[in-house]
């Protein structure tokens, strides 16, 4: 599916589908932390079980008002001790599925907010991804 979104001038999600995201151009394959100012780092994680509070911690000095976090392909939540540097620097959390989050991130940043997106895509040992079904692509 193509949607004609508005254009906008921060960094933006392209697209989506199974064990990827587009940035632009380019298929992200891993997990991803993608912010409105322009931040862009691989997130270390295939798997929410591995997730832990060291994960979210560097989402504290990014700067953001709210992160958006994409748990993989269901939506499951953070443990308490996870997040507590977020809640500590009285950062907003918002949990939903990674496409789901895609689209969150793209209408929040379009509004000008200091959004971060921290997207888990799973990955299961010896997996090799191939996107066909349910892929979602924007152009602008």
């Amino acid at each position: 599916m193509k949607l004609q979104p508005d254009t906008i001038s921060v960094q933006s999600i392209s697209g989506y589908g199974a064990g990827w995201i587009g940035l632009g151009q380019e298929r992200v394959m891993h997990s991803v932390i993608i912010g409105s100012g322009g931040e862009r780092q691989a997130w270390p994680c295939d798997r929410f079980e591995d997730l832990s509070a060291e994960h979210f911690a560097p989402l504290a000095v990014l700067g953001a008002d709210i992160v958006i976090f994409g748990s993989g392909s269901s939506i499951r939540f953070p443990r308490a001790d996870w997040i507590r540097a977020l809640v500590e620097k009285q950062i907003g959390i918002e949990t939903m599925d990674t496409q789901a989050a895609c689209r969150t991130y793209n209408v929040l940043a379009a509004e000008g907010r200091r959004v971060v997106a921290a997207l888990l895509l799973e990955r299961r040992p010896n997996e090799t991804t191939v996107a066909t079904k349910g892929e979602v692509s924007f152009s602008g």
